[in-house]
């Protein structure tokens, strides 16, 4: 959005460690992995909130400090400054509360729950489970094993449930 430069091309390459591929470009704030995250686990953490009070003071200190963990490693790894990532974890909160105060008023993801979409939703994981084999024949990475096995952990729950009378 900005351009800022990311420290690579900013810093002196001896003054820190670079882990993994050089990101030297100038597209450092905001960090996109932090909006990604903060996106999704905002929406996670209302859609699961517990019911008692005292759990919930719990729930939301372990959601955004996992929240918080994993983008301040694009920190670690030399791809961002601090303020990228505080910056794009702002930016994804108001996002999944825009999303979920937008969904409350309009309901736009209601067709969703409906059984009739199942088999589409089943096509489509199942399409996604093919590439995502294609991608571990390539680079034989435990992420893409863990996302396979959700797609088919979460095409066999709504097989069952699609066919259950």
């Amino acid at each position: 959005m900005f351009t800022i430069p990311r420290p690579e091309a900013a810093l002196e390459h001896h003054s820190f460690n670079i882990i993994g591929q050089h990101l030297s470009g100038h597209n450092s704030l905001p960090s996109g992995h932090s909006i990604t995250i903060f996106t999704t686990l905002t929406v996670l953490m209302f859609a699961l909130m517990p019911r008692k009070i005292h759990r919930r003071y719990v729930w939301i200190f372990l959601i955004t400090g996992a929240g918080l963990l994993v983008p301040f490693t694009r920190v670690g790894i030399g791809a961002h400054y601090p303020l990228d990532v505080l910056t794009g974890s702002t930016v994804g909160f108001a996002c999944g509360l825009t999303g979920i105060l937008l969904n409350r008023k309009y309901n736009i993801w209601a067709w969703v729950g409906s059984k009739k979409f199942y088999p589409f939703f089943i096509f489509l994981l199942i399409i996604c489970g093919v590439v995502m084999m294609d991608k571990i024949l390539e680079q034989q990475l435990l992420v893409y094993y863990l996302a396979l096995a959700a797609q088919v952990f979460t095409v066999f729950k709504l097989t069952n449930v699609y066919f259950k009378k």
